[in-house]
Formats: C-alpha cells, structure tokens, sequence
C-alpha cells in the first residue's frame, strides 16, 4: 500500500499561522517569549558607548610628584642664563679665594707680630744684660783701678832708693802700671836710683803704653 506524500507548501502556511498565534498570545500577556524577541533585539541598532567622566583637575599639592614631570620636561636654559650662572660660579669662586687669602694672610700677621714680641723682649734681656755687664766691668775696672791707686801711695810713701830696688826686680807690665799712675814729682827719683839698662826698658814701654788708643 502506497502513503501519499505530503505537500511542503500548505504544512508550512500551517506553522506560519501557529507561531502568528503564539505571538500574538505572548503580546496579549504582556511578556515576552524566550528566543523570540532575540532576533529583533539583535537586529536593532546598538547605542554608542557613553563616554567616561571627565577627570577631575589634579590639585597642585595632591603629589609630591606631580611637578616632577614638568620640570623634568622643562626646556634648558637660555644661553644668556647659562653665561650668568657661570659668572655667579667664578664670582663665588674668586670670592672664596680672597677670603682663603685674607685668612691666611691674617694668621700670617698674627705670626710675625707674636715673632715681633718674641724680638722685642730678646732685645730687652739683651740690653739689661749688657747695661748689667757694663756696671759689672764699670765697679770691676774701679776696684782694678782702686787697687793700682793703693800700691802706687805705697811706693810714692817709700824712699826712692828703696822703691827702686823693688823696681829692679818687678814683672815690666806691673811696674808700667805703677809708674803711669805715680806722681812725676816721685816717679823721677825712683828711676834716677834705678839700674840705668832698667829704666831705659821702663822708659820705652812707658812711652808705648802711653801711645796706645784708649780701650
């Protein structure tokens, strides 16, 4: 037995018309049927994205960092600023330099004035050493001298022919001293009682003695 084959056209009208009625059911509920809608939502245009908030303004004292940047991207500095800053550098340096020097300068002025001091104290002492030596050898020569005086009364107190005896017999240089200092008055009748070669030696380095510059 034979089945008759079924036709696509009115079975297709049929399902047309069913899910005409399923739509229209879901319209009259108020909702909306899973996988039905979907293509017309798909096929709807799709709304451009909102675009983001504006950022707020960035506060100047809300990071430390955030003037780093600017001035890490500032521009380098004019040639004229260049060639002040150099000048404002060599100023400082020389500046430095003449204050080094009037320190060292300074310093070396204390030295000298304190070598100065040193000096003038050394001269001091050496002058009140030679003020001291020159009293010493003053009252040294007076004694000397006081001495020669003492022995000289004490030949001129003798008689001559006894004075000359000792004479006779005296060291030159001891007796020159004796007969410089004695009286001409008593020194002549000494020498005429003297030994004539002896009083001719005295009277020669008497005469040397007398003619030497004073010391």
């Amino acid at each position: 037995m034979r089945w008759p084959t079924p036709r696509l056209l009115p079975l297709a009208l049929l399902g047309m018309v069913a899910l005409a009625g399923v739509k229209l059911e879901a319209v009259i509920r108020g909702g909306v049927a899973p996988g039905l809608v979907a293509p017309a939502v798909a096929q709807a245009p799709a709304a451009p994205p909102a675009s983001p908030p504006a950022a707020p303004p960035a506060s100047p004292m809300a990071s430390p960092t955030a003037g780093a940047a600017p001035a890490a991207a500032a521009a380098p500095p004019a040639p004229d600023q260049a060639a002040e800053r150099a000048v404002l550098e060599a100023l400082r340096a020389r500046r430095a330099e003449i204050e080094a020097r009037e320190a060292a300068l300074a310093q070396r002025e204390m030295l000298i004035a304190a070598a100065e001091r040193r000096l003038a104290d050394r001269l001091e002492e050496l002058t009140q050493l030679r003020q001291r030596l020159e009293a010493e050898g003053r009252q040294r020569d007076e004694r000397t001298e006081q001495g020669w005086r003492q022995m000289v009364r004490l030949y001129e107190g003798m008689r001559p022919r006894d004075a000359a005896g000792i004479f006779d017999e005296l060291e030159m240089p001891v007796l020159i001293q004796v007969v410089d200092r004695m009286r001409e008055a008593k020194a002549a009748p000494v020498l005429a009682a003297m030994r004539p070669e002896r009083a001719r030696a005295l009277t020669t380095e008497l005469a040397r003695h007398r003619s030497r510059p004073l010391e």
